[in-house]
């Protein structure tokens, strides 16, 4: 079969194509034919191995000195099931599913073994194969981080990064728990910002971009680029400051903690539930939730990929459709 292999980290000529052999299930694990996957800003930064100097060790020892121990990069995936181990009663050839390889990687390629106990879900009919694989990651982070920040009807939320793939989700999760969302992002992603449902939209790169900031309940920072110095005085006496990206925390984090009443939220993308699974596909079957794909690449061009979403600019989600 056809994969893509990460021979090292570096720039994105270290993505190869490569002939390798087509793996078996073993007993617990499903065969899944992958007709999509993305490229995240987490496969990314694995791939360039652009990680915070204070954790570079650490990260390097987790995840293979010299190349990554999972060479075959590819969070997301799209396709079908093919084969089923021995001991798998949960799902079946033949069903169209989606979901996260978290564990293993791996959708950089046509083939991928995965354990049974992978959350799957049903691939929406009115999706294509990389809109489906784009729902994963960005859709549950938004909502287990919205819930987790329990959005209420009327309050004020602010969204920073709201055209990229969690900050898309993020606005229209805000609104469907009816909070007045405020979606910060370049000045040309305006209009697609507000007609995901946003209230009002900021330019981050205006001159005034602080002043023509207000107080909000919760400041969701879905890039990790905005300041906590600006977002804590923008912050309601009980709001809530979530940062998706899991920063450092720095002394003045640490000061609002112990002296004030906002709360503040870090961490990186959450293990996905059944019931979270069930929930989205639900308001995408509906109508409620939509997938923003910027580009469609093809595996062959996986270089190119990663050198797009390595800009930072990227809307939304970029595919890799595998034919």
């Amino acid at each position: 079969m056809k994969a893509v292999i990460c021979t090292a980290y570096g720039a994105p000529e270290v993505l190869q194509m490569q002939t390798i052999d087509k793996p078996i299930p073993k007993p617990n694990e499903v065969l899944i034919k992958v007709r999509a996957t993305t490229v995240t800003v987490a496969d990314y930064r694995i791939r360039s191995f652009t990680v915070p100097r204070a954790m570079w060790l650490p990260v390097r020892l987790a995840l293979g000195i010299f190349k990554p121990r999972q060479s075959i990069l590819g969070l997301e995936f799209s396709g079908e099931i093919e084969a089923v181990g021995a001991e798998v009663v949960n799902h079946k050839v033949g069903d169209v599913v989606f979901g996260s390889s978290m564990e293993k990687w791996g959708g950089y390629a046509e083939y991928a073994c995965l354990p049974a106990s992978t959350i799957l879900g049903h691939k929406p009919a009115i999706l294509s194969h990389p809109e489906a694989a784009a729902i994963t990651i960005g859709a549950h982070t938004a909502l287990h981080f919205l819930r987790k920040a329990a959005v209420k009807p009327g309050q004020k939320v602010l969204i920073y990064g709201a055209s990229g793939s969690v900050g898309t989700y993020a606005v229209q999760l805000a609104k469907l728990f009816r909070a007045e969302v405020t979606g910060v992002s370049s000045a040309k992603n305006h209009a697609l910002v507000r007609s995901l449902g946003a209230d009002q939209t900021l330019d981050y790169t205006a001159p005034d971009f602080a002043e023509q900031l207000g107080q909000y309940d919760l400041i969701f920072d879905a890039v990790d680029k905005l300041p906590f110095s600006l977002a804590v005085e923008h912050m309601t006496p009980a709001g809530i400051y979530l940062n998706i990206a899991s920063p450092l925390p720095s002394l003045r984090m640490l000061w609002t903690r112990l002296r004030t009443q906002k709360r503040i939220i870090m961490a990186t993308s959450p293990k996905i539930t059944a019931e979270e699974m069930t929930y989205l596909c639900k308001l995408v079957e509906n109508g409620e939730l939509k997938v923003v794909m910027d580009k469609t690449y093809t595996l062959e061009e996986i270089q190119a990929a990663h050198a797009y979403v390595g800009l930072g600019h990227k809307v939304g989600n970029v595919g890799i459709k595998i034919e």
